[in-house]
């Protein structure tokens, strides 16, 4: 047979390369190998390496027929056979029935993302376990289905302003995923909560039931279901709009509004960062940038959310045509929350089969041999961008508890992203009963967090923080220094108190000012 130069599509993904015979319509599996472009390299076809059906993001997008591809889903996995295992954190419903006549409606409605958001998310996972990127996962508690376009907006927006931050220190791309679109869900600690003599059940997110306290509100509901999904459709669309419509626009950092950095010392020096950043884009523009470039005035924003209501995620696993996997469409990312990651329980049982990316949650009790059975049921082809480890050790724990598991990881040669939630650790309540969170303790846990990874010679990933582009006042500390006594004023929160945008975006200069100093190192 006579051979061609044709230049091949090259691009490597998770050392495994797949090439087709366009004469015999097969796929072979190979080591990852150096392909060289040279004409003398002779081929009887062209190659296009390719995960998962999606090309990598440097060559021409072009994908190619998998189905000969061993699936990603597990063979013994079904939507439902989580149900088969003992699952924690699910309400108890009045009547099981309606709920499954919610779950078969469900079914039959679009997916809220595609296949196609969720392979590419991974992608951009697999960059940052290869060190070529941060992830920056921030948003709501418990979203709310009361919450309006203007509070949307509000988050996406701080959430760009943190990822500008970042990549302006790291000199890397953040891959931003936002907790919206779809985190209605909330475990608790106590099925029931108590007041005044009166006894309910707790208050599990609006997805489950209704936070005022009264038996109407708090009996759980299974249209909730149908509502949630509505606004999360809502959402996301309105979050793909904000990312691709101009809202990102570079150009726009120049109406961060960061007056309150303007009364300290160290919140001039952040001014003139943000100065330096305008200069940034301007100069840019004057070597010929188009600002219609979407490089300028675009970027990419992936929903995400704990996947607790297992009836719901069922509801929305969707086969992508082109590899035969399931995808959990409910969002691009999910996670696992540190009350129900038990191995042999329904959340893990349910999140092993579907091929996004997923995350688990990972506190100051989880020991060495347990993460790494997760890591073998989550990811047991050990490939990068499939599984993410969000610690939440509190700043009193992490230093001590986490080096262990970075290390045993390492040495097995386990591909993971490890970033840090250093949130849900470092939860108290004041003297008033008041629930909250110390901005400096938050900051402490970050720091321990690169620090451990420094010293181990592992990558510190990113970072997870609940957050809103709001100015309440749920978390003490920061900047504007604000006091127990003062958490009254604004206290808007759901469930869990989060940081305001005043105090989101120091922490992000705060971790900015942590990826410059090691980048310099290097």
């Amino acid at each position: 047979m006579q051979t061609t130069t044709a230049t091949p599509v090259v691009a490597f993904v998770n050392k495994v390369e797949y090439v087709k015979h366009n004469d015999k319509n097969r796929y072979f599996r190979e080591k990852r190998k150096f392909v060289s472009l040279k004409p003398e390299k002779r081929f009887s076809f062209p190659e296009c390496v390719v995960e998962n059906g999606i090309a990598s993001s440097n060559v021409t997008r072009k994908t190619v027929d998998l189905k000969e591809k061993e699936p990603l889903t597990p063979r013994d996995w079904s939507v439902d056979s989580w149900r088969g295992k003992p699952a924690k954190q699910l309400p108890t419903y009045p009547s099981q029935e309606e709920v499954e006549k919610v779950v078969s409606y469900i079914k039959h409605l679009p997916p809220l993302v595609q296949a196609e958001e969720a392979k590419l998310l991974r992608y951009r996972l697999a960059e940052v376990c290869r060190g070529r990127g941060f992830v920056l996962q921030g948003g709501d508690c418990a979203e709310s289905l009361e919450e309006s376009t203007d509070g949307v907006r509000d988050t996406v927006r701080a959430l760009f302003k943190m990822a500008m931050i970042l990549m302006w220190g790291s000199l890397e791309p953040v891959v931003k995923i936002g907790r919206i679109g779809g985190q209605f869900a909330k475990p608790r600690s106590d099925d029931w909560e108590e007041q005044d003599g009166q006894r309910l059940p707790c208050y599990r997110g609006d997805i489950v039931n209704g936070a005022p306290f009264d038996l109407a509100s708090r009996t759980p509901d299974p249209k909730r279901m149908l509502a949630a999904y509505q606004h999360s459709a809502a959402t996301t669309n309105l979050v793909r709009a904000l990312a691709s419509g101009g809202f990102a626009d570079l150009r726009n950092v120049k109406s961060w509004g960061m007056d309150w950095a303007s009364k300290t010392e160290k919140g001039k020096a952040y001014l003139d960062t943000a100065e330096r950043i305008e200069e940034a884009v301007r100069f840019w523009e004057t070597c010929g940038v188009s600002s219609q470039d979407p490089i300028i005035y675009s970027t990419e924003v992936y929903t995400s959310h704990e996947a607790l209501l297992l009836p719901y995620e069922e509801a929305l696993c969707r086969r992508d045509p082109l590899t035969g996997d399931m995808y959990a469409t409910s969002g691009a990312f999910i996670w696992i929350g540190e009350r129900t990651r038990d191995l042999d329980g329904a959340h893990v049982e349910f999140a092993r089969g579907v091929a996004n990316p997923i995350g688990v949650k990972v506190g100051a009790g989880m020991q060495v041999d347990e993460l790494l059975r997760l890591c073998d049921v989550l990811n047991p082809r050990n490939e990068m961008g499939r599984l993410t480890l969000i610690t939440r050790m509190g700043s009193k724990n992490l230093a001590s508890k986490l080096p262990q598991l970075v290390r045993a990881l390492k040495k097995e040669g386990r591909h993971v992203v490890w970033i840090t939630d250093a949130m849900h650790g470092n939860t108290y309540k004041t003297s008033s009963g008041v629930k909250t969170r110390s901005w400096n303790h938050i900051l402490e846990e970050v720091r321990d967090f690169f620090a451990v990874h420094q010293a181990e010679g592992t990558r510190a990933g990113g970072v997870h923080f609940e957050m809103t582009g709001k100015e309440v006042t749920e978390c003490v500390g920061g900047m504007i220094d604000l006091k127990a006594e003062s958490l009254s004023k604004r206290y808007e929160s759901l469930c869990d108190p989060r940081l305001n945008l005043s105090q989101s975006l120091e922490l992000a200069f705060e971790i900015a000012e942590i990826l410059k100093k090691q980048r310099q190192v290097k």
